[in-house]
C-alpha cells in the first residue's frame, strides 16, 4: 500500500481550510485517511499552518509520497531539510549534534524571515488603513461643504449683491450726468449779467452828444468877433 501525504479540504465555499493527512494513495481525496497531520488555513496572510512535525518527518522518513501543494508545506516548515540532514547521518556525513545546530540555525533564519514578512504586512495594513481614514474624512469634509453649500442659498445672495452692484454704478452715472448739467452752470449768469456792466460804457455817447452841440457856440463866438471887427472897419 503506498502512502500519500495530501490535503482535505474543508471549511465554506470562498474560504477553504484543509487537513494535512497521510491516507492511502488508491483513497478519494475527502475520503478515508490514516493519520491527520495538521490543518492548513489560506485565508490568513500569511498562511497559517499547524503541523505535527514528528510526525510528518515520520511519514516523509518512511517513503511518503507527497503531493505539491503537502511538499510546499512540508518544505516551508522545514520537515523536507530535517529529513535531509537526518540521510546525512546515516552516511556519516554529519552527526546528530552538527544536525540539531543547522537546524535550530535554519529555523532561527526562517522564524526572523516569516516574523518580518507578518510586520511588513502589518505596516502596509495600518498604512492602508490611515490613507483610507484619511480619503475618507476628505470625502466627508467635501459633502459637509457640498451640504452647507445648499443650506446657505447663493439665489439669495446674488439679488443682494446686484443692488450694491447697481448702487455702485449710481454714482458714477450721476458723475457722468454731472458735467452735462454743470454746463449751464459754466455759462453762469454772472457773464450774462456783465453786459449790463458794458451797457452804461456804450450809453456814455448821449453824455458825449453835447460836446458835439459845442459847435454852435463856437460859431457864435466867430459871427460876434466878425461883427466886433466889421465894426471897428466902419469906424
Amino acid at each position: 500500500m503506498a502512502t500519500r501525504i495530501r490535503l482535505q479540504r474543508h471549511g465554506s465555499k470562498g474560504k477553504p481550510f484543509y487537513h494535512i493527512v497521510s491516507a492511502d494513495s488508491r483513497a478519494k481525496r475527502d475520503g478515508r485517511f490514516i493519520e491527520k497531520l495538521g490543518t492548513y488555513n489560506p485565508n490568513t496572510n500569511p498562511a497559517t499552518i499547524d503541523l505535527n512535525f514528528d510526525r510528518a518527518l515520520h511519514w516523509v522518513a518512511t517513503g511518503a509520497e507527497m503531493s505539491d501543494t503537502a511538499r510546499a508545506i512540508l518544505s516551508y516548515k522545514g520537515v523536507l531539510y530535517k529529513n535531509h540532514l537526518i540521510k546525512g547521518v546515516a552516511k556519516g556525513a554529519l552527526t546528530e549534534a552538527q544536525v540539531e545546530e543547522r537546524f535550530a540555525k535554519w529555523l532561527e533564519e526562517k522564524e526572523a524571515k516569516v516574523a518580518a514578512k507578518s510586520d511588513k504586512l502589518a505596516k502596509d495594513a495600518d498604512k492602508a488603513k490611515a490613507d483610507r481614514l484619511k480619503a475618507e474624512a476628505e470625502v466627508s469634509a467635501a459633502r459637509a461643504k457640498e451640504i452647507e453649500a445648499k443650506n446657505t442659498p447663493e439665489v439669495e445672495e446674488a439679488p443682494a449683491e446686484a443692488p450694491a452692484a447697481e448702487g455702485e454704478e449710481a454714482p458714477a452715472a450721476e458723475a457722468a450726468e454731472a458735467p452735462a448739467e454743470e454746463a449751464p452752470a459754466a455759462e453762469e449768469t454772472p457773464a450774462a449779467e456783465e453786459a449790463p456792466a458794458e451797457e452804461p460804457a456804450t450809453e456814455e455817447a448821449p453824455a458825449e452828444e453835447p460836446k458835439a452841440e459845442e459847435a454852435p457856440a463856437e460859431d457864435a463866438s466867430a459871427e460876434a468877433e466878425a461883427k466886433e471887427e466889421e465894426k471897428k472897419e466902419a469906424e
